[in-house]
């Protein structure tokens, strides 16, 4: 989907024109992957522009940081702030936003220690990751051949950039076979997650999703997920689960910043058929939440006009 430019860009605790927000061809995570970043959602609500979970992206943004000895230069305080500073100074009713720190131009080398952290923010507009229509009907995935980084290979509690090579390949594979998406499995053969996005199954009215030892990130949304079905009734466990048991769900769904909860409708050539009643009430309560529309969960939203 490409990127709507916008007018300003937050870089290292200034505001700069889009066009002019750059960095060195020998900067250390261009060659390394040495960054860590997040992905978070603005909504427009009733009450204007609101930032979902703000300051639990940015300190989880932190958590990663220190996964890879990296001190971001800023408070979690200072980058949320910038991140509403942007987003009023791009006059956005709603948006996706782009955290990012990464180790900068100084040396290169394994080493990373020695380079400088720079860190950015940019925010623009984008509707849905995986298709209004993906929404709307659900979409077909296959399990890639490609399995998720076990947690002695890479931390996958962090969110950093290298690491994403390795969702790259499961999503191009999946692209390649016709696909729209991919599931990985984890280092021991059970199901982990999307290559950006965690996975629910839904079986007999109960919610299942793997745990953290199954080399998933631990996602906002697939907490947000977890919290608001427990709060309609629904019971929720965290477990391992096989392919197989994937292919006689009632329902699957996904999570994730960008692709919010977008319901699955096939999987490896199974079909599970369209989108269930509990997928559909849960993505309508998550969107009424991320729209300001349930007081409850009204500490979720970081409102960026006064």
């Amino acid at each position: 989907m490409p990127i709507q430019e916008v007018e300003k860009i937050w870089m290292n605790g200034a505001l700069v024109d889009w066009g002019e927000a750059k960095i060195h061809v020998l900067t250390h995570a261009l060659h390394y992957g040495s960054g860590v970043f997040e992905g978070i959602r603005c909504y427009k609500t009733d009450k204007g522009a609101a930032v979902f979970r703000l300051r639990d992206h940015m300190m989880r943004l932190m958590d990663s940081g220190k996964l890879y000895f990296m001190t971001i230069p800023y408070s979690v305080e200072e980058l949320c702030k910038a991140t509403k500073d942007l987003i009023r100074v791009n006059k956005l009713s709603g948006c996706y936003i782009r955290p990012i720190a990464y180790r900068g131009y100084g040396e290169m080398g394994l080493n990373p220690l020695k380079n400088p952290i720079d860190v950015a923010i940019a925010a623009w507009p984008w509707g849905a990751y995986l298709g209004e229509e993906g929404l709307k009907k659900g979409i077909r995935i296959k399990t890639s051949s490609f399995q998720r980084i076990s947690p002695n290979v890479l931390p996958p509690l962090a969110k950093a950039t290298g690491q994403y090579a390795n969702s790259i390949l499961a999503k191009v594979e999946s692209l390649n076979a016709g696909y729209d998406e991919a599931l990985m499995l984890d280092y021991r053969g059970y199901v982990s997650e999307g290559p950006g996005e965690n996975i629910f199954v839904v079986k007999d009215d109960v919610l299942y999703t793997p745990p953290e030892h199954a080399s998933i990130l631990k996602g906002i949304t697939r907490d947000s997920v977890m919290t608001l079905a427990m709060d309609m009734g629904y019971q929720v466990l965290e477990r391992d689960m096989t392919r197989a048991s994937l292919y006689l769900a009632d329902e699957l769904f996904f999570t994730g910043t960008a692709a919010e909860v977008t319901p699955i409708r096939e999987i490896d050539n199974y079909s599970i058929g369209a989108p269930g009643p509990i997928t559909r009430e849960i993505q309508a309560k998550f969107f009424e939440v991320t729209k300001g529309g349930d007081e409850r969960y009204k500490a979720w939203l970081d409102h960026v006009y006064p």
